[in-house]
């Protein structure tokens, strides 16, 4: 017996003595939104042990990262990327050209600039290659953020993730619920649990259209109330919450009516939906970026087709605006930037834009931990800097709540307790 507990407290050992001492200049606190200085973190294998006042000193074999000349700050959450593709003028026809290896390594490169951005983790809102990377990084074999995969968006024929628009009657087929297309509640009901069978993590619908879809219209809504409920229903029998692509007003409204968790990007959001997603509970991902980098993008000749030009030059200068209205109104906001859409690695623009529209500084972080971590479901792990949660910690150049900017120059990325990026 005495042989056997030396044996487990010679195999425990190693573990324990895994203990790494974070000294942070300035440690922000998000619950509080206060910044606090001169602070220490303790991190043992994955997760946080002890946040303390001061500097420990580290006893005989703990090793210190001297962090004193940065701001530190829970690891960011994105609640809206596309890892499977980037912007670039020949979107379209890479539809017809690249595979899903294509696809795949691509996202290699796409979720490794995340992490290193500061984005420890991130909600990818389509493609299934997602779920492929996820388990990728979850086993180990590439560097990535923690990934939580809609795989296959669920949409209506001829809508906003039907990826047969615009094509020529070759590849034009009739879809449905196992590719993410419905007509009808049975339908609906049908493609949740497809999502289900494929490992998905979190459902995405797209409840009006949208701006780069190759169709004219990108306000319309194209589910109906009783749709979206049944997906809604579904979702929560296994477990899914739903978010919701939306820019029209009427879409928006029936897709809160429905029950979704999240509305994304909600362009034409009116202040009687404000009041609606208050009364229900749901959170607002408002993209910014995403509609400032289409609007810009479109201004450049032969970027995109003509029909999704203009729809870019309409659409995306707004949400800024709309965003700012939802603020003031007690929205509930997470933050979301629809990377993919403009360049991976550059999110953290979307903490000035939101910053512009007037939310402060230190509350688009908030959004970006706190709330994000309790739209994810995930409070009880993620979003803090607190005992018992994974060490997901990074630190910026600067002080946020003096210069928002400093969120774009991010120095040092750890994850589960392994440092990605030191500098």
């Amino acid at each position: 017996m005495k042989k056997i507990l030396f044996i487990l407290i010679w195999a425990v050992q190693p573990i324990l003595a895994q203990k790494t001492i974070i000294h942070c200049g300035n440690l922000i606190d998000v619950k509080t939104l206060k910044v606090l200085p001169n602070m220490s973190i303790i991190v043992q294998g994955k997760k946080i042990v002890l946040v303390s006042s001061g500097y420990i000193n580290p006893e005989k074999g703990e090793k210190v990262i001297d962090l004193k000349g940065k701001t530190v700050m829970p690891g960011l959450i994105d609640m809206h990327v596309h890892l499977r593709s980037e912007t670039n003028p020949n979107a379209y026809l890479d539809r017809f050209v690249k595979n899903p290896g294509d696809q795949a390594y691509q996202a290699l490169v796409f979720g490794r600039k995340n992490l290193m951005a500061g984005f420890t983790t991130v909600r990818d809102l389509g493609g299934s290659i997602s779920i492929n990377l996820r388990n990728a990084i979850n086993s180990g074999l590439v560097e990535g953020p923690r990934i939580f995969a809609a795989g296959v968006a669920i949409s209506t024929t001829g809508g906003h993730m039907d990826g047969t628009n615009g094509v020529n009657q070759y590849y034009t087929k009739d879809l449905g619920p196992e590719d993410g297309i419905i007509n009808g509640v049975d339908d609906a009901r049908k493609a949740v649990r497809q999502r289900y069978k494929e490992g998905s993590d979190v459902i995405k619908i797209a409840s009006t259209g949208g701006v780069l879809s190759y169709a004219k219209d990108g306000m319309g809504a194209q589910f109906t109330v009783e749709e979206v409920q049944a997906i809604v229903q579904t979702a929560k029998d296994y477990g899914f919450k739903v978010a919701a692509h939306a820019h029209g007003a009427e879409g928006i409204k029936r897709a809160v009516l429905g029950g979704v968790s999240s509305i994304e990007h909600g362009t034409y959001m009116t202040e009687e939906i404000m009041e609606l997603m208050k009364k229900h509970g749901t959170y607002y991902v408002p993209t910014v970026i995403a509609g400032r980098s289409t609007a810009d993008s479109a201004k450049i000749p032969n970027y995109y087709p003509e029909m999704v030009r203009l729809k870019a030059l309409a659409i995306g200068p707004m949400i800024q605006s709309t965003f700012g209205k939802a603020y003031k109104a007690g929205v509930k906001i997470a933050f979301g930037t629809d990377a993919g859409v403009f360049g991976h690695g550059k999110n953290a623009l979307e903490f000035e834009l939101m910053h512009q529209a007037g939310m402060p500084a230190l509350e688009t972080i908030q959004a970006a931990t706190v709330n994000a971590a309790d739209l994810l479901g995930q409070s009880e792990m993620l979003g803090s800097i607190e005992p018992g949660k994974w060490a997901d910690i990074i630190a910026v150049e600067g002080n946020p709540a003096e210069s928002i900017q400093s969120m774009s120059r991010v120095k040092f990325v750890m994850k589960e307790g392994k440092v990605y990026k030191n500098e």
